[in-house]
């Protein structure tokens, strides 16, 4: 039986991760700090910080996977310096410092970021930098680390791009909300093209890039859906599964009006705004990204936009449920 191992297994891409390999008959065992998100995945949890050497060794050592998926991290863009982002930093040392511990390990993939990079910049390498957030300077941290780790274990980086479907959270779980209770508006006159991904999606990109015979030792990854897609289009399917009242769309100055009021919102610590100039500029920017690679190692995707759409929509009905009133 295959021995599978996931740091970052409570987080949004970890809890499906988990549920694909448990699916599979695969031996898992996640790693996180805090609890499962979904509780079905509590049987295989284990309370491990990744700042805790020590504990990350003898656990992994003890497990001893044949895969393992480093998704653990600080991903919130809230921290004010690098500093804030240890998670991304000492405990991506410590993993790479504790990895040949694990005789059977066949290859380790490192989540990195997107945001290494600013919206809508094209890198013309895999060491082409150009953030504009302290978490994005810690992601280039996590992607040094692992370049520079005296390892004998194959490794590969992977980029996620913004991955939404079942267990997400913000920023997608609200733009679905939004949309399905008719508060979502669109910028007037605009098409814009995205590199998105359904996290189904996703998991089977992360496996495929795992367990690929190709040789893509040190190699980078974009994790998105092919090809991207159009918001306009993607927000009418999304209206539609959730039964929702029609998309409206806006002048782009009244959203930055709105954007402004957000901005505000969070320098006062106020609850969640639904739009900041960071969240708008990242909704109306081009953001595509070259996915021939990730395509030729994962082949073809097992569900077309529609299909997540339909799938988070029942999810979200199903978890309104779970809730308490």
């Amino acid at each position: 039986m295959v021995r599978i191992a996931i740091t970052g297994s409570s987080g949004f891409i970890g809890t499906n991760l988990v549920s694909r390999y448990k699916q599979q008959g695969a031996d898992v065992l996640g790693l996180d700090i805090v609890p499962p998100r979904n509780p079905q995945n509590g049987d295989v949890h284990r309370q491990v910080d990744l700042l805790d050497r020590k504990a990350l060794g003898d656990t992994l050592e003890a497990f001893d996977p044949d895969y393992l998926f480093h998704l653990g991290a600080r991903t919130d863009l809230r921290g004010r310096s690098v500093g804030d982002y240890a998670a991304n930093v000492e405990g991506v040392a410590n993993l790479m410092a504790v990895v040949d511990r694990c005789e059977a390990l066949r290859r380790v993939v490192v989540a990195s970021s997107r945001l290494v990079c600013e919206i809508g910049y094209q890198p013309k390498s895999d060491t082409d930098y150009r953030p504009t957030t302290p978490y994005g300077e810690s992601k280039i941290e996590t992607e040094k680390l692992v370049r520079a780790a005296q390892t004998r274990k194959p490794w590969t980086i992977v980029r996620p791009t913004s991955i939404w479907g079942p267990w997400f959270a913000t920023p997608y779980d609200m733009f679905f909300r939004l949309v399905g209770k008719g508060l979502f508006v669109l910028p007037r006159g605009r098409v814009i093209h995205k590199s998105f991904g359904f996290v189904g999606n996703t998991v089977h990109e992360l496996d495929r890039i795992a367990h690929t015979q190709q040789p893509i030792d040190g190699n980078t990854f974009y994790l998105c859906d092919y090809p991207p897609l159009e918001v306009g289009e993607w927000t009418e399917m999304i209206r539609a599964a959730m039964d929702a009242p029609k998309v409206r769309s806006v002048p782009f100055g009244v959203l930055k009006l709105a954007a402004a009021a957000g901005d505000l919102m969070e320098r006062l610590h106020m609850p969640a705004a639904p739009l900041t100039s960071f969240r708008l500029n990242n909704l109306v920017a081009e953001m595509t990204y070259d996915s021939s690679t990730v395509a030729a190692v994962a082949g073809e995707l097992p569900f077309s936009l529609r299909e997540g759409v339909e799938q988070t929509a029942a999810w979200i009905r199903g978890h309104e449920r779970m809730r308490p009133a």
